[in-house]
């Protein structure tokens, strides 16, 4: 399956948690695994902390301050915070599905995370199981 998300700011993270459970649920498997994939050199995707706001920022907070978007990077596009910081977050992450349900801890949420924006990210799910 594949979704757009539209970005909105230069640096964020989007939950995509909804989007994934919702795959989940209309692939109808019961009992497997998702994999969920971003085909983008300056975005990534993580797990984190879901319940409070203030957890990503400070995680891009920490993110800037190790790798500031100005920094004497050589790449030509001036984006090689991004590259750097998109590579740390990885470009996909796995989720257990059991009883047709995400096994996310009870705080954990799914995230796209940008770092070149605003713009729109192809997110790719698959789904395995049963």
């Amino acid at each position: 399956m594949e979704y757009t998300i539209k970005t909105k700011k230069a640096q964020e993270f989007v939950d995509i948690t909804d989007v994934v459970r919702g795959a989940v649920f209309e692939s109808g498997v019961k009992n497997g695994t998702v994999i969920v994939f971003v085909p983008h050199t300056t975005a990534g995707i993580t797990i984190n902390e879901n319940a409070d706001p203030n957890v990503v920022r400070d995680i891009l907070w920490a993110l800037n301050k190790a790798f500031p978007e100005k920094n004497g990077y050589l790449h030509a596009e001036g984006n090689s915070h991004a590259h750097i910081k998109a590579s740390l977050m990885g470009s996909s992450c796995n989720i257990i599905i059991k009883n047709g349900k995400l096994k996310l801890g009870i705080w954990q949420g799914i995230y796209l995370c940008e770092f070149d924006g605003p713009r729109n990210r192809k997110v790719y799910v698959k789904i395995t199981g049963d």
